[in-house]
């Protein structure tokens, strides 16, 4: 079962300020003037029908927040959209600066009860103004351009439970985001197929040929039969570092023998060709059969059988050979899970808390340290695969990016 978003009828915007939009709503010229300069900046946010012209269509008057929204009315489809500035969170619950600081501690895993408590209204409300995040494409808000797509990713399924039941988060990450994110009732290749089924419909929405050229996996038949099923083009990258990491649970009471190990595969690893890798992979597979004995030996002569597996990475020079950026962001769903004591509520409900996890993150801005490590031109993941952002604000940001729910460039046939 694939997600798609159900409505997608606003485009959401940047005003100034709110009195520069309140001007804009009595001035007919200005409006159109903003509107049509932020489409020739951001097309991407519009209809695709958008650049046949379109007249104004009347008001949308909110009791909640006592202000008035525009509609408008294409010329080419004679779709009627209404535009939404960012100041305004959907559905017209609060004003963004309302909400904003709180749904950001929510990237820290506190409480909705907690939120309640600091920023006012119930925990209700805080949940609702989360998991309503999910409702958008995931890689519909996130990549705003075609040729941004990954073409190598990684792909992991993060054990969690719904209801106290065992449920698997097929989880699809590229370049430092979230790109995929959905339910899996079971690890079989049935259920994870249709889970991983998400990103591609959400990729294809962008690109109607788009396939990943690699995808890293830790072996397990059935995430690599989901992913052969979906693209049956893709080359599976074998994750080094799982390889290792079966040594090390062997090594536990002998740190010292683990060190010198690691230092042998390690060295492998970092081969500058397939050459050097087959050679170092041979010295320690000899290596391994005169001093190592045991479970510890088993281990270290799988990693060198597997090393075909493991030389197919040097033709792909872009390529993920570990999971490590998979595993930082799963830490990342690991500690919002357990804060929360896991999934709660139907499956549908769950399905959107784990994709508002995701864009959350994918829109959450760095840290100081981080933010002066890329001399501040990266301040979200977002802005470090698109290389740009739309508003200084991370959740003006988010809002923005997800502009007709991110299904800006939807296709007639997206599978």
């Amino acid at each position: 079962m694939s997600f798609v978003p159900d409505n997608h009828k606003t485009i959401c915007i940047a005003f100034p300020d709110e009195e520069y939009y309140q001007v804009c709503m009595f001035d007919q010229a200005k409006f159109r003037s903003h509107l049509d300069q932020l489409y020739g900046q951001h097309a991407e946010l519009f209809p695709g029908a958008f650049k046949g012209g379109y007249i104004l269509h009347g008001f949308v008057y909110s009791k909640k927040q006592a202000i008035k929204t525009r509609r408008i009315k294409l010329v080419e489809d004679n779709e009627a959209y209404q535009i939404r500035p960012s100041f305004l969170m959907p559905y017209m619950i609060a004003r963004t600066g309302e909400v904003e600081k709180g749904l950001y501690f929510k990237r820290w895993g506190v409480p909705f009860e907690a939120l309640a408590y600091g920023f006012g209204q119930d925990a209700m409300f805080w949940y609702r103004a989360y998991v309503s995040v999910g409702r958008n494409s995931i890689v519909g808000t996130t990549v705003k351009a075609a040729d941004k797509l990954p073409q190598d990713v990684v792909a992991d399924e993060k054990h969690s439970r719904l209801q106290g039941e065992k449920v698997y988060i097929s989880t699809t990450v590229a370049q430092e985001c979230i790109l995929g994110a959905d339910l899996a009732e079971n690890a079989g290749s049935k259920a994870l197929t249709e889970a991983y089924q998400t990103f591609k419909t959400e990729s294809r929405q962008l690109d109607p040929t788009y396939s990943p050229q690699t995808v890293n996996t830790d072996g397990w038949s059935a995430t690599k039969n989901a992913w052969q099923a979906l693209f049956p083009q893709i080359t599976f990258i074998l994750c080094f570092l799982h390889a290792f990491l079966n040594i090390k649970e062997r090594c536990r009471s002998c740190p010292h023998l683990l060190k010198i190990i690691g230092q042998q595969v390690w060295d492998a690893y970092h081969a500058p060709t397939k050459a050097h890798f087959s050679q170092r992979i041979r010295r320690l597979r000899e290596w391994g059969q005169q001093h190592l004995t045991g479970p510890v030996q088993e281990k270290v002569l799988a990693l060198c059988h597997k090393a075909p597996h493991f030389k197919i990475a040097f033709d792909f020079p872009a390529a993920y050979r570990t999971s490590n950026a998979l595993d930082r962001l799963m830490n990342y769903q690991d500690r919002i899970l357990y804060a929360m004591q896991y999934l709660h509520g139907n499956k549908e409900s769950a399905r959107l808390y784990v994709r508002a996890m995701a864009l959350v993150w994918n829109f959450h801005p760095y840290g100081r340290q981080t933010q002066a490590k890329y001399d501040g031109k990266r301040n979200s993941p977002f802005e470090g695969l698109n290389g740009f952002r739309y508003h200084d604000n991370w959740l003006h940001n988010l809002l923005i990016a997800s502009s007709l729910q991110g299904q800006s460039f939807k296709t007639q046939n997206p599978l």
